[in-house]
C-alpha cells in the first residue's frame, strides 16, 4: 500500500479541565514528534469536539486513511460503541484497542505511587474510571493484577462510577484489612474531574495521572505508537476467505 501513512487520530474522553485539555495535547504533540511522517489529528467521545465520528467522515472525504487509537484505559463503552460506530462503515479508517491495559503503564503507575510519597507495604487502589461493561472491568482488573507484580503491598480496584468498589469504600476496606497506608494510584490518563474527586476518597496519599501537561511520559508515546502500528499491520491483512 502506497501513499501517506494514515493519520492518527488520538480519540480521548474529553474534559472541560484546562489542564487535562492541555495534557492531551501534549500528549498528541508528542506523539506526532516522535513520528513526523504520521499526521496526528485529536477527537474526542464527549464534552470536547470534534467528534471521533466527525473526524473520521472528514477524512474519509478528503481521501485520506487514519487508524483512530483510542487514549482510553479500558476496553467500555466509548472504545465498542463510539469509536466502533465512527470506523465501522468506512473503508479508510480502523480502530486500535485501547492504551490499557500495558506493562509499561504499570510501570508508569508504580513510580507515580513512589514519586507521591507511597511506600512499601501501603494499600493501593487502583482507581478507574468505572464502566458497566464486563469486558472493561476485566481490562482493569488486568491492569491491577500487572500493578502487583510491581508493588510490595495489597493492591485492589476501586471505581469511580457505574462499578462497585467505589474508590472510597475500597480504602476503607484496605484499612479494615490492616493496611498501615492507603494509596489512591490515579489509573487515568489525564487531570479533570474524575481526579479531582479522587481527593476525598480518604486516602494517605494521591498519585498524579499518567499523564500531565508539558510532560508527557515517553511510555505513554510509546504505547500510542505501537497501538497504532498494531492496527495498521491488522487492517492490511487480507481478508480471511469465506
Amino acid at each position: 500500500m502506497t501513499g501517506p501513512a494514515p493519520v492518527l487520530v488520538g480519540c480521548a474522553h474529553g474534559t472541560r479541565d484546562p489542564a487535562g485539555r492541555r495534557a492531551v495535547a501534549d500528549l498528541l504533540v508528542a506523539v506526532g514528534e516522535r513520528r513526523p511522517e504520521v499526521s496526528v489529528e485529536p477527537a474526542f467521545v464527549d464534552v470536547q469536539s470534534p467528534t471521533v465520528a466527525d473526524v473520521v467522515t472528514r477524512l474519509a472525504e478528503q481521501g485520506r486513511r487514519c487508524v483512530v487509537v483510542p487514549l482510553l484505559l479500558s476496553a467500555g463503552y466509548h472504545v465498542h460503541v463510539d469509536v466502533a460506530a465512527a470506523v465501522r462503515t468506512v473503508p479508510s479508517a480502523a480502530a486500535s484497542p485501547p492504551l490499557g491495559p500495558d506493562p509499561r503503564l504499570a510501570d508508569l503507575l508504580a513510580e507515580r505511587l513512589a514519586q507521591a510519597g507511597a511506600s512499601s507495604g501501603d494499600g493501593v487502589v487502583l482507581a478507574a474510571a468505572g464502566s458497566s461493561g464486563a469486558r472493561a472491568a476485566a481490562a482493569t482488573q488486568e491492569a491491577a493484577a500487572l500493578l502487583r507484580e510491581r508493588w510490595d503491598g495489597p493492591v485492589m480496584v476501586g471505581y469511580g462510577a457505574s462499578a462497585e468498589p467505589s474508590v472510597a469504600a475500597a480504602v476503607a476496606a484496605l484499612r479494615a484489612d490492616g493496611a498501615p497506608r492507603v494509596a489512591v494510584a490515579a489509573y487515568l490518563l489525564a487531570p479533570g474531574h474524575f481526579h479531582d474527586r479522587l481527593a476525598g476518597a480518604g486516602a494517605d496519599v494521591l498519585t498524579d495521572p499518567l499523564c500531565l501537561p508539558g510532560a508527557p511520559d515517553p511510555r505513554v508515546v510509546d504505547v500510542v505508537l505501537d497501538r497504532y502500528d498494531a492496527a495498521l499491520t491488522a487492517s492490511s491483512r487480507p481478508a480471511p476467505a469465506r
